[in-house]
């Protein structure tokens, strides 16, 4: 269970602990940036980006736990009804290696808000950033006078500590992003438990441009659906529907487009498709 120090915390406490580590993220964001960069290939731009969004997520989640209401029903008799909420304890977050950072503080900070404990597992080919992540947390959680176990950052291959977080009896909710296969298993073991999973998994996500599209905002818009991340995402529009008034010239245009997208590393600015993130990865998808 979640130390009870961090636990019985009123919500308005913890979420200053939440902005404290938001606004470290944000301190920190080009190291954090020229970290993922140099884990997942990714542009430094969006790397940086990333480190932002993660920030925000905690300020937004702070910020909910500060103003959070809850309704008390009109009276029936003589009682009266309300609700009340209790921490989980222990959450497993197991997560993707396409967007490590911002994809942690989505289930971090939600899960440290409700005054849990949680297991971070990050991806096997991405680990570092998530460990410099926790680090930071780690150095907030000090200064408060918590415990620093709060967080567990975990890495390590999928069918091992992965499994290890889901069958765990403790771990009271899982959440996890990844692939459909895996998302299936980990269905199957949290209903073994009884408890409670939350499953992003991937896609073959359309985009459809019709006849009465702005094409020019169309053609930017597939572009980067398909191209951002190196067309390394669950949301990537990896399919594209055209009416058929539009078709030729559109597809004509697109692919001279394309042919003008600058490949690179992602340490230069220039850069607008970076390398995938591991050789096994792109010989997966040549």
């Amino acid at each position: 269970a979640a130390a009870p120090e961090w636990r019985d915390l009123r919500p308005h406490r913890r979420a200053r602990v939440l902005y404290r580590i938001g606004d470290l993220i944000e301190e920190h964001a080009d190291d954090l940036a020229a970290l993922q960069t140099a884990d997942t290939g990714k542009t430094l731009a969006e790397t940086r980006a990333l480190a932002l969004s993660a920030a925000g997520t905690f300020r937004y989640t702070a910020a909910a736990l500060e103003t959070a209401e809850e309704a008390i029903t009109p009276s029936r008799g003589p009682y009266l009804t309300m609700s009340t909420y209790e921490a989980i304890g222990v959450v497993g977050a197991i997560n993707p290696w396409n967007s490590p950072i911002a994809s942690d503080a989505q289930k971090v900070a939600p899960a440290l808000g409700g005054g849990n404990a949680v297991l971070l597992k990050p991806a096997e080919w991405t680990p570092l950033v998530s460990l410099a992540f926790g680090r930071l947390v780690h150095r907030v959680l000090a200064e408060e006078g918590l415990p620093t176990a709060l967080l567990a950052v975990l890495p390590g291959k999928g069918r091992v500590v992965g499994d290890a977080i889901v069958r765990h009896p403790l771990v009271g909710r899982i959440g996890f992003t990844g692939g459909t296969a895996t998302g299936r298993a980990i269905a199957r073991a949290a209903a073994d438990k009884l408890v409670p999973a939350s499953l992003e998994l991937g896609g073959k996500s359309p985009t459809i441009v019709r006849e009465d599209a702005d094409l020019e905002q169309a053609l930017a818009g597939v572009m980067y659906g398909i191209f951002s991340s190196s067309g390394q995402s669950c949301i990537a529009g990896s399919r594209l529907f055209v009416h058929r008034s539009l078709y030729d010239s559109f597809v004509g245009e697109l692919v001279e487009r394309v042919r003008e997208l600058r490949v690179g590393p992602g340490t230069d600015p220039g850069t607008q498709v970076a390398p995938l993130v591991h050789h096994a990865h792109r010989d997966a998808v040549a």
